[in-house]
């Protein structure tokens, strides 16, 4: 095989992805018989992610007779990609019950090479940048299976230095994985507290002593984001720029997609915009069902961090303003409620596209407890936002550790020498 690959270490090879696993497939190119009682999964790329197969609310089931005739051999092996639409998600199969459709491939690792570090060259900018490349289709991109078995990269030869390199990178993914499920538990905490405060009493209930019903605007200040145009926006970060957030870095769930920040503005221009650039406990509300994010629309996502941030239109900005404790945990947990969006989306306009307007989210109502209820509230749950805050933080810091060290280590640039026993 004649080199595509400069500057190869001393001890590592040039392969192919062909020579590194038994078998490479995708799954069934057609629809299987569905079943609400199935005990197996049909899974897609689309549920693919971060090393995990994700089984969401609309993943279809199918009974054990489906799943036996299109199963494929997925074992402890297997890594799965997703080659269809969007393309280079991935996992590792860890016995799930689920099979495959045709926008998942699956290939099995072979016994000689470590898996975690095959799962590591397809994790890297370079893996994506080559599917990208090679990727057909219009509409919808799709990668073939010849490509994806003839993608080139460097090994070391020793299976050993490839452990050794797997598991350095790993260390910083179960630092990740920690502090994700410690901030899962800080926010289910929190919400259990508030349901078991607030979540009793429906706006028409009798209330305790003190409280009241309310709009929504009586306690914060609302504000409409920024119509930008595009001509003014920077497609790369620059030192003194600000991040653009725009409604589709709102995750259920009351995250953000840190990592999707595609547009940026510069902060001289900003001067006269000061009102839309974010602070840590803003709130940012989805207000449009474009594309797939209906199931987001009335949520909100929580900024964590000062001045970084700056809001795009058909997101709202809701601000904490009261003389009455009602701080952000209250507001968050408040609009990530599911009777508070399911009464909010009933007031959305049904058009083509759905749409909140200013005045619907404004006049939403919700009981508003009496002052000291507040302060008590925001005194018990604030410092576990504040704890979920640091943590998201220190995952952020760990990512971008890891994502500087991982081209380096699986190209040879940084050696890992203690390996040997």
């Amino acid at each position: 095989m004649s080199s595509v690959i400069e500057n190869i270490p001393e001890g590592w090879v040039e392969t192919t992805l062909a020579d590194v696993v038994s078998i490479l497939g995708d799954g069934l190119h057609g629809t299987p018989k569905y079943t609400e009682e199935g005990e197996y999964y049909f899974i897609n790329g689309n549920n693919l992610n971060d090393g995990k197969i994700e089984i969401k609310k609309e993943t279809k089931r199918c009974s054990v007779e489906e799943y036996e005739k299109y199963k494929k051999d997925l074992n402890s092996r297997t890594i799965l990609v997703s080659i269809n639409g969007s393309l280079g998600y991935f996992a590792y199969y860890n016995n799930e019950k689920c099979f495959l459709g045709k926008s998942a491939c699956y290939f099995n690792v072979k016994d000689s090479v470590s898996k975690r570090f095959i799962g590591y060259q397809i994790r890297r900018n370079y893996f994506q940048k080559y599917i990208e490349r090679l990727a057909g289709g219009t509409t919808i991109k799709n990668v073939s299976l010849k490509t994806m078995r003839e993608y080139p990269f460097i090994i070391p030869k020793d299976i050993e230095e490839q452990k050794a390199i797997a598991n350095l990178l790993t260390t910083f993914d179960d630092k990740i994985e920690n502090l994700q499920a410690q901030n899962k538990t800080l926010e289910e905490t929190a919400q259990t507290i508030f349901k078991e405060w607030f979540g009793k009493y429906q706006v028409g209930d009798e209330l305790p002593d003190g409280w009241r019903v309310g709009e929504l605007e009586e306690v914060i200040e609302f504000i409409n984001g920024y119509a930008f145009k595009s001509k003014d926006l920077l497609k790369e970060v620059q030192p003194n720029s600000l991040k653009v957030f725009k409604m589709g870095d709102i995750k259920k769930g009351g995250g953000f997609n840190h990592d999707k920040t595609k547009d940026y503005y510069p902060k001289e221009s900003a001067e006269k915009l000061e009102k839309y650039i974010l602070k840590n406990g803003d709130l940012l509300m989805s207000m449009t069902d474009m594309k797939d994010a209906i199931s987001l629309l009335g949520h909100t996502a929580l900024m964590i961090y000062d001045n970084e941030y700056i809001v795009n239109q058909r997101v709202g900005l809701i601000r904490a303003d009261n003389e009455i404790n009602i701080d952000y945990p209250f507001l968050y947990l408040l609009t990530n409620d599911k009777h508070f969006i399911a009464n909010l989306r009933g007031r959305a306009n049904s058009g083509v596209q759905v749409n909140l307007s200013t005045q619907a989210i404004k006049e939403s109502l919700f009981n508003i407890p009496d002052k000291e209820t507040n302060k008590k509230f925001n005194d018990l749950v604030k410092p576990l936002f504040e704890k979920r805050k640091h943590n998201y933080i220190a995952i952020q810091s760990l990512k971008k550790t890891r994502d500087t060290l991982l081209p380096k280590l699986m190209s040879g640039q940084i050696r890992v020498n203690d390996f040997k026993d």
